[in-house]
């Protein structure tokens, strides 16, 4: 597919990508610290702030503990990226950015309500650190508003929240030609990935990454054995695109059998 899209098929750096935040500072570092040296991941997001959280944090203290605390457990050749999930106010949302650019991270998403575009420019106008957004927007009106006013550094559309391969192409392109990269929105080891996985390929302004969730069974259980043969293996940090017919991948049938099973029940 990534060559019907007009790219090449190889590798797609990662960064793997944590979605918890009821887990205290040390046992994220040890967790992302695992799968580093399991599967090499050279870059990692994890969340700061509390989800919509009217400038509150998870729990009193959490932010301050754990940004330093990711910076002096990997060394500077590891990426470190930041979600806030709409936490902060603008002036709080400075405040915070300058904590991260002065603990060496690269990458923050999403620092304010993310339908205010106004206070996301704010913050994206005031720091130097990438301010990245936009996988909540599904409409290519306000993403042509969003990239034509420079709310973000970055561009993030998801692939199946935005509607599709097609129009996520439309808003890379848009985004392209204002000098804006793309590093879309996956956030689980379902289509969507895969889906982003050929896009990064084929588009000429392809972020630095893949997200990719490092979530396991307690966080998404329905992800196991979706696929035949998986196509999420990761080498050396590295997801990898190959020349495989179509997505190159075959749904399980024993899935969509046992999907179809709970649908039914549901409905019963």
């Amino acid at each position: 597919m990534c060559e019907l899209l007009g790219g090449t098929t190889g590798k797609v750096r990662t960064y793997g990508s944590s979605m918890k935040r009821d887990i205290i500072a040390q046992d994220e570092a040890d967790r992302l610290k695992r799968h580093q040296d399991e599967r090499g991941f050279t870059a990692f997001k994890f969340r700061i702030g509390a989800e919509c959280g009217r400038d509150q944090d998870e729990w009193p203290g959490r932010t301050e503990e754990i940004v330093p605390l990711m910076r002096k457990s990997f060394g500077d050749e590891t990426a470190l990226l930041v979600d806030a999930n709409s936490c902060y106010s603008p002036a709080k949302a400075i405040e915070v950015g300058r904590f991260l650019e002065a603990n060496g991270i690269s990458h923050y998403e999403e620092p304010c309500p993310y339908w205010h575009y106004d206070q996301t420019k704010q913050v994206t106008d005031a720091l130097d650190i990438d301010v990245t957004g936009g996988e909540q927007d599904c409409s290519l009106v306000d993403w042509k508003r969003m990239i034509d006013e420079k709310v973000v550094d970055i561009v993030q559309p998801d692939i199946c929240y935005l509607g599709g391969m097609v129009r996520t192409m439309k808003v890379a392109q848009m985004a392209h030609e204002a000098g804006i990269p793309c590093t879309p929105h996956a956030a689980n080891l379902s289509l969507v990935t895969l889906f982003t996985m050929h896009l990064l390929r084929a588009i000429p302004n392809a972020g630095k990454y893949l997200e990719f969730s490092i979530e396991e069974e307690d966080y998404y259980p329905w992800q196991y054995d979706l696929f035949v043969k998986s196509p999420f293996d990761i080498i050396e940090g590295n997801a990898i695109v190959t020349d495989a017919p179509g997505w190159g991948v075959e749904v399980n049938p024993d899935w969509l059998a046992k999907s179809t099973y709970k649908i039914s029940s549901l409905e019963g």
